[in-house]
Protein backbone atom coordinates (compact mmCIF):
# COMPACT_ATOMS: atom_id res chain seq x y z
CA UNK A 1 0.00 0.00 0.00
CA UNK A 2 1.35 3.04 -0.62
CA UNK A 3 1.28 6.66 1.25
CA UNK A 4 -1.39 7.86 -0.86
CA UNK A 5 -3.94 4.88 -0.09
CA UNK A 6 -3.10 4.95 3.31
CA UNK A 7 -3.81 8.62 3.66
CA UNK A 8 -7.35 8.23 1.95
CA UNK A 9 -7.78 5.24 4.49
CA UNK A 10 -6.91 7.83 7.87
CA UNK A 11 -10.20 9.43 7.95
CA UNK A 12 -12.19 6.42 7.96
CA UNK A 13 -10.06 4.50 10.35
CA UNK A 14 -10.50 7.68 12.35
CA UNK A 15 -14.59 7.80 12.00
CA UNK A 16 -14.38 4.07 12.94
CA UNK A 17 -12.40 4.70 16.33
CA UNK A 18 -14.76 7.20 17.43
CA UNK A 19 -17.50 5.49 16.79
CA UNK A 20 -15.66 2.33 18.96
CA UNK A 21 -14.78 5.23 21.76
CA UNK A 22 -18.76 6.20 21.46
CA UNK A 23 -20.28 2.79 21.84
CA UNK A 24 -17.81 1.66 24.45
CA UNK A 25 -18.63 5.25 26.22
CA UNK A 26 -22.38 4.59 26.56
CA UNK A 27 -21.86 1.62 29.23
CA UNK A 28 -18.60 2.39 30.31
CA UNK A 29 -19.67 4.07 33.56
CA UNK A 30 -23.23 2.68 34.61
CA UNK A 31 -24.54 4.84 37.24
CA UNK A 32 -25.68 2.89 40.43
CA UNK A 33 -29.77 2.46 40.07
CA UNK A 34 -31.47 4.53 42.77
CA UNK A 35 -34.64 2.42 42.72
CA UNK A 36 -34.86 -0.71 44.69
CA UNK A 37 -33.62 -3.46 43.02
CA UNK A 38 -36.22 -6.11 42.66
CA UNK A 39 -36.23 -9.85 44.07
CA UNK A 40 -35.99 -12.50 41.32
CA UNK A 41 -36.10 -15.91 40.97
CA UNK A 42 -33.23 -18.71 41.32
CA UNK A 43 -34.35 -20.93 38.78
CA UNK A 44 -35.82 -20.97 35.19
CA UNK A 45 -38.56 -19.59 34.98
CA UNK A 46 -35.89 -16.59 35.60
CA UNK A 47 -38.26 -13.58 36.56
CA UNK A 48 -38.75 -10.39 38.78
CA UNK A 49 -41.03 -10.73 41.91
CA UNK A 50 -43.71 -7.81 42.78
CA UNK A 51 -43.17 -5.59 39.89
CA UNK A 52 -46.04 -3.70 37.39
CA UNK A 53 -44.28 -2.04 34.38
CA UNK A 54 -45.32 0.96 33.42
CA UNK A 55 -46.92 0.89 29.88
CA UNK A 56 -46.03 4.24 28.75
CA UNK A 57 -42.05 2.74 29.69
CA UNK A 58 -43.01 -0.40 28.40
CA UNK A 59 -44.36 1.13 25.26
CA UNK A 60 -41.75 3.61 24.75
CA UNK A 61 -38.59 0.48 25.38
CA UNK A 62 -40.24 -1.67 22.10
CA UNK A 63 -40.53 1.89 20.17
CA UNK A 64 -36.76 2.20 20.43
CA UNK A 65 -36.01 -1.21 19.92
CA UNK A 66 -37.87 -1.45 16.96
CA UNK A 67 -35.78 1.19 15.24
CA UNK A 68 -32.47 -0.78 15.65
CA UNK A 69 -31.38 -1.36 11.82
CA UNK A 70 -32.25 -5.20 11.49
CA UNK A 71 -34.22 -6.35 14.40
CA UNK A 72 -37.63 -7.30 14.52
CA UNK A 73 -39.72 -7.43 17.78
CA UNK A 74 -42.00 -10.39 18.24
CA UNK A 75 -43.21 -13.53 19.98
CA UNK A 76 -40.20 -14.89 21.83
CA UNK A 77 -39.03 -18.40 20.54
CA UNK A 78 -37.59 -19.36 24.26
CA UNK A 79 -39.17 -17.59 26.81
CA UNK A 80 -42.29 -17.08 29.17
CA UNK A 81 -45.87 -16.74 26.65
CA UNK A 82 -46.36 -13.36 26.31
CA UNK A 83 -42.48 -11.91 26.27
CA UNK A 84 -41.38 -10.24 23.48
CA UNK A 85 -38.02 -11.68 21.32
CA UNK A 86 -36.03 -8.70 19.58
CA UNK A 87 -35.09 -11.11 16.60
CA UNK A 88 -32.01 -10.19 14.67
CA UNK A 89 -33.14 -10.35 10.67
CA UNK A 90 -31.34 -13.37 8.44
CA UNK A 91 -29.33 -10.30 6.90
CA UNK A 92 -27.69 -9.00 10.03
CA UNK A 93 -24.63 -10.91 10.64
CA UNK A 94 -24.26 -12.61 13.79
CA UNK A 95 -20.28 -12.13 15.27
CA UNK A 96 -21.00 -13.84 18.30
CA UNK A 97 -23.74 -16.43 17.78
CA UNK A 98 -22.93 -18.95 20.66
CA UNK A 99 -24.11 -15.59 23.07
CA UNK A 100 -27.66 -16.05 21.84
CA UNK A 101 -29.78 -18.37 23.53
CA UNK A 102 -32.23 -19.54 20.48
CA UNK A 103 -32.67 -18.82 17.08
CA UNK A 104 -31.31 -15.09 16.24
CA UNK A 105 -33.22 -13.80 19.22
CA UNK A 106 -30.28 -12.03 21.06
CA UNK A 107 -32.82 -10.62 24.06
CA UNK A 108 -36.70 -10.49 25.06
CA UNK A 109 -38.65 -8.55 27.27
CA UNK A 110 -40.88 -10.14 29.76
CA UNK A 111 -44.62 -9.49 30.73
CA UNK A 112 -43.24 -7.56 33.74
CA UNK A 113 -40.48 -5.74 31.90
CA UNK A 114 -37.99 -7.22 32.96
CA UNK A 115 -35.36 -8.45 29.90
CA UNK A 116 -33.07 -11.53 29.24
CA UNK A 117 -30.08 -10.16 27.08
CA UNK A 118 -26.49 -11.55 26.51
CA UNK A 119 -24.20 -8.66 27.50
CA UNK A 120 -20.05 -8.24 26.87
CA UNK A 121 -18.92 -10.56 29.98
CA UNK A 122 -17.00 -7.65 31.71
CA UNK A 123 -20.24 -5.24 30.99
CA UNK A 124 -22.41 -7.91 32.65
CA UNK A 125 -20.09 -7.78 35.66
CA UNK A 126 -20.76 -3.71 35.90
CA UNK A 127 -24.25 -3.97 35.43
CA UNK A 128 -24.54 -6.34 38.24
CA UNK A 129 -22.43 -4.20 40.33
CA UNK A 130 -24.53 -1.26 39.72
CA UNK A 131 -27.49 -2.89 40.23
CA UNK A 132 -29.04 -3.28 36.60
CA UNK A 133 -28.95 -6.61 36.52
CA UNK A 134 -28.60 -10.48 38.09
CA UNK A 135 -26.51 -13.09 36.16
CA UNK A 136 -29.14 -15.47 34.69
CA UNK A 137 -29.04 -18.98 36.66
CA UNK A 138 -27.59 -20.67 33.49
CA UNK A 139 -25.18 -18.09 32.96
CA UNK A 140 -22.32 -20.40 34.04
CA UNK A 141 -23.53 -23.63 32.29
CA UNK A 142 -22.89 -23.02 28.85
CA UNK A 143 -19.69 -21.55 27.14
CA UNK A 144 -20.70 -17.84 25.51
CA UNK A 145 -23.46 -17.29 28.17
CA UNK A 146 -20.93 -15.75 30.48
CA UNK A 147 -22.63 -12.36 30.06
CA UNK A 148 -26.19 -13.72 29.85
CA UNK A 149 -28.09 -11.27 32.47
CA UNK A 150 -31.91 -10.05 33.50
CA UNK A 151 -31.90 -6.55 33.14
CA UNK A 152 -34.44 -5.43 35.68
CA UNK A 153 -37.51 -3.29 34.97
CA UNK A 154 -36.98 0.48 34.20
CA UNK A 155 -39.33 2.13 36.41
CA UNK A 156 -38.87 5.45 34.75
CA UNK A 157 -37.33 8.02 32.12
CA UNK A 158 -33.48 8.04 33.63
CA UNK A 159 -33.83 4.22 34.01
CA UNK A 160 -34.98 3.94 30.22
CA UNK A 161 -32.36 5.04 28.94
CA UNK A 162 -30.08 3.08 30.27
CA UNK A 163 -31.69 -0.46 29.78
CA UNK A 164 -31.90 1.26 26.17
CA UNK A 165 -27.77 1.34 26.07
CA UNK A 166 -27.43 -1.75 27.62
CA UNK A 167 -30.15 -3.56 24.90
CA UNK A 168 -27.93 -1.75 22.49
CA UNK A 169 -24.75 -2.86 24.12
CA UNK A 170 -26.49 -6.70 23.50
CA UNK A 171 -26.91 -5.86 20.01
CA UNK A 172 -23.43 -5.23 19.21
CA UNK A 173 -22.11 -7.35 21.33
CA UNK A 174 -23.64 -10.17 19.53
CA UNK A 175 -23.36 -8.58 15.87
CA UNK A 176 -20.02 -6.97 16.02
CA UNK A 177 -21.42 -3.27 15.09
CA UNK A 178 -20.74 -0.06 17.00
CA UNK A 179 -24.40 1.17 16.93
CA UNK A 180 -24.85 4.07 19.20
CA UNK A 181 -27.80 5.03 20.82
CA UNK A 182 -29.57 8.07 19.70
CA UNK A 183 -32.32 8.97 22.53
Amino acid sequence: MNIVNILRTLPVLALFLMMQVAAASETEHLPAKATPIPATTDSVPHVQLGIEPDPEISTALLTHVARIPGVEVRNTVISLPGALGFWLTDDVVLAKPYAIVGGREFAHVHPDGSLHASLPPALAVKAVEAGWAVHHPWADKRKGWEGFVMIYTPVNEEELKIVLQLIVASYNYVTGRNLVLDL
